[in-house]
Parts: C-alpha cells; structure tokens; sequence
C-alpha cells in the first residue's frame, strides 16, 4: 500500500514562499493515501496559472493542459480510462474567467472527477491583474481605480449547473482539506472543490488574515442540511459564500457513465463497434 512519499517527487515547487497552494498539494497527497491510492491510478490535470504547477509536483500521472482547458482534458481521461482517479486543478482565473463554459458544462454532464479549484481573487503568475473572483474595488495594474465588476459567485453557478457535490476549504485547515478531497473522490459524480488559497505577493486585500476573520463553516450554523439545496442557496447568500465545509452533495442523480451506460465498460472505444455494412453506410450519407 502506498505511503505518502510515494506521491512525492523530487521536484521543488517554486511557488512564492507562504502560496495557499502548499496546502492544495499536501492535502491532495494525503487524500491521495487516505483513499488507498497507487500513484499510478491517480491523474492530475492542470491548466494555467500558478495553479497549474501542482501536476508537477504530485508523483503520479500529470497533464499540464492549455489555459482553462483542464476539464475537458480531464473528462476525456476520465471517459478512456475509467478506472483512473482524475483530479482536475486550476486557478479561479483559469476555471472562472477562459475556462468558465468548461467548468459550468462539466458540472452540469456530472462525469466522475474531481475539480479543485484554488481561488485566490488574482491572477498570480501574470504578475497581480484582476480576476473573475476579484472583489469589487479590488486594486490592480488593470484596475487603478477598482474593480467595478461583480465577482463570479462560485456556489450560486454551481448550484445552478446542477452540482452534486460542493465544497469549500481554507488552506490553513489542512486536515478537512484532505477530508473534503477524499469525500469529493468517493462522491460518484462530478466534485467541485473550491479553496481559498491566498496569494501572499499580489494580492495584500484576501490575506490569510481576511480569509479567517470571515469564513464560517457550516459546522457551526444551526440547522445546516447539506442536501436542501434551498438552504444551501440561502446560506451561501446570507454569508456571501464564505463557507467552508461540505456544502451540498446530492446522492440521488447518476454520474453521467452510469446514466449513459459507459459505467461498464473498460474503454470508450467499446461503445459502439460498427459492422462493415453499417460503417458503410454511415460513410455513404456524408458523400
């Protein structure tokens, strides 16, 4: 059985010192042991950003894919090779800005992946410019005089699309940090985690410091039912959508291999093979 530096490699990361997304990556090693992995039936598929690096780090199989592209990479991985583990990475600029029709579409299809997604308000590794999850009046080289965009509300368009897992973590809090990553892999459907992870060189406003006076997890509000989704809605309101926890999953809905019938099969070149008179018939309509 494999041991926790069995999925470290000798790569040194070369995030900025104090990056939220050391946490990511060891959380992401530790639930990798919790769940009883081999490196090699583990995937993590990254897109842009400093976000993108963590494939790197992890020992295991990575894909380091083009910007926002890092879910349909992964969906495709996931769909060829079902018995894989496919984790997808990426940055709150990746995921929520390019890569936004992606994420809403691989949310609502409900493949069996996992999608971590750290969100830091900034783009980090292009030098500190505004992103789809910066605050309003946030200060940047691209907005001097403050953001006037309204935030990308990350669990309202998850709710919408159809979610059937969400959750949220605070890199400081390693443990359910490693918790909610083994929750979101068992859960057989697609699994959105999103991290706050603070950037500690571009972004003086979200520091770790704002992030703890004003997270709440949901562990501590009376009468939180992760299944009501009306509840969750109205929470994620009422707070803003700083929560952290388990905040919905939804049991009832098939992931979409077992509702299109790809549950059982080993390769998705297995779906459907074609007799010599049919495959000559499907290429005689297109002449």
């Amino acid at each position: 059985m494999a041991v926790l530096k069995d999925f470290r490699n000798n790569v040194k990361p070369n995030w900025c010192p104090g990056c939220g997304h050391y946490a990511v990556q060891a959380a992401l090693q530790q639930a990798a042991v919790k769940l009883g992995l081999e490196p090699h039936q583990l995937a993590v598929v990254c897109g842009i950003g400093c976000s993108g690096r963590i494939s790197g780090y992890v020992y295991a199989y990575g894909m380091h894919t083009t910007h926002g592209r890092a879910l349909p990479f992964a969906q495709g991985l996931k769909l060829a090779k079902p018995d894989l583990t496919v984790v997808a990475c990426g940055g709150d600029g990746d995921g929520m800005a390019i890569g936004l029709g992606h994420t809403y579409h691989a949310i609502r299809r409900n493949v069996n992946i996992t999608y971590i997604l750290m969100d830091n308000h900034v783009y980090g590794l292009t030098k500190g410019q505004t992103s789809p999850r910066s605050d309003l009046g946030f200060k940047t080289k691209t907005t001097p005089d403050g953001n006037t965009e309204t935030p990308v509300a990350t669990l309202e368009m998850a709710l919408a699309a159809g979610a059937t897992f969400i959750a949220q973590g605070f890199s400081t809090n390693l443990q359910q940090l490693t918790d909610l990553f083994v929750a979101a892999v068992e859960h057989p459907g697609f699994s959105l985690v999103n991290v706050f992870s603070p950037c500690v060189t571009f972004n003086k406003v979200n520091t770790y410091d704002w992030f703890k006076e004003r997270l709440t997890d949901i562990g501590t509000i009376s009468g939180y039912d992760k299944n009501s989704k009306g509840l969750v809605l109205e929470k994620a309101l009422e707070y803003d959508g700083l929560l952290t926890g388990l905040l919905y999953e939804d049991g009832s809905r098939k992931s979409y291999e077992e509702a299109s019938g790809l549950a059982s099969l080993n390769r998705i070149g297995e779906v459907r093979k074609f007799t010599p008179e049919e495959f000559k018939r499907l290429t005689d309509d297109f002449r």
